[in-house]
């Protein structure tokens, strides 16, 4: 165990392979059908939860993990040879996750864990943890990986389509008549995250001048600076991703090469629906 350990939420779209490679834990958040409940990643996954959806014909809930959850977290840490703890949540906008966190961290009074409001979701936070796990894995202190993770998040960049407003509106985050109107005018909308939240920047009408506008708006916030790292963010739509990711390489011939394919997640996804494309990225300084 390396000396400073990296945790993070299943909101962070963290494929498991990944963060295991990197040695980041990941604490689950809770998909709750009826009595039934799930750990988000690893007891179920967006096609699973979407499978469920369609049979029911009802949305679960989600629930932030339980302090004791993240304390069990910070527990394995310290047990394992861990000498700080560097944690980042899901935005504390949409979850009551990083509240958890910090109840957690004060079972371990003394001990050296800093709990972090990335003001971020999904890979856009999981960019973040990343770039913490790296930066320890080469020797930085707690302090220089912090920065480098904060520096990653002030220039992470995350646009993605809606195929509908369906999801969105049976979560109540939208009205019925908006959902219902986006339905009969094949509206589809544009996400990114501001101020913490996914936002709905605009809405254009076809899936095909969405992906456009999404490729367009991916473009104009690289502003022609390197990307250090590229995401492609779906929900139980892997083929329309790599579709998606065609036009955008057309579009943007310097994006990496190698790229993470990342799930939006349980405890993300059902909020806003299934056949979600889109991508996230990070500039250089």
């Amino acid at each position: 165990m390396r000396p400073i350990a990296v945790i993070t939420d299943t909101d962070a779209s963290l494929p498991l392979g990944l963060a295991e490679k990197h040695q980041i834990r990941l604490v689950p958040i809770i998909v709750n059908f009826g009595e039934e409940s799930y750990r988000a990643v690893y007891d179920i996954d967006d096609h699973a939860v979407f499978e469920r959806i369609h049979r029911d014909g009802r949305l679960p809930t989600t629930s932030a993990p339980a302090p004791g959850q993240f304390a069990e977290a910070f527990r394995q840490a310290f047990e394992a040879g861990a000498e700080s703890i560097l944690c980042f949540t899901v935005s504390s906008e949409v979850s009551a996750t990083y509240k958890a966190a910090l109840a957690a961290k004060e079972e371990f009074a003394g001990r050296d864990i800093e709990v972090v409001d990335t003001r971020q979701l999904s890979i856009s936070q999981g960019f973040m943890a990343l770039a913490a796990a790296e930066a320890v894995e080469a020797g930085a202190s707690k302090k220089e990986a912090l920065a480098r993770a904060l520096e990653t998040g002030a220039n992470t960049h995350l646009f993605a389509a809606l195929p509908t407003l369906k999801y969105i509106a049976m979560s109540g985050r939208v009205s019925q008549v908006a959902a219902g109107v986006a339905g009969v005018l094949s509206i589809q909308p544009i996400l990114s995250i501001k101020d913490g939240k996914l936002d709905l920047l605009e809405k254009v009408r076809t899936r095909r001048r969405a992906w456009e506008r999404v490729v367009e708006l991916c473009a104009q916030a690289a502003g022609g600076r390197s990307i250090e790292r590229f995401a492609l963010l779906n929900v139980d739509a892997p083929e329309e991703a790599a579709r998606f990711e065609m036009q955008l390489r057309a579009a943007m011939p310097a994006l990496p090469e190698e790229y993470i394919l990342a799930e939006l997640t349980p405890g993300l996804s059902v909020h806003s629906g299934a056949g979600i494309v889109g991508a996230a990225f990070v500039t250089a300084a």
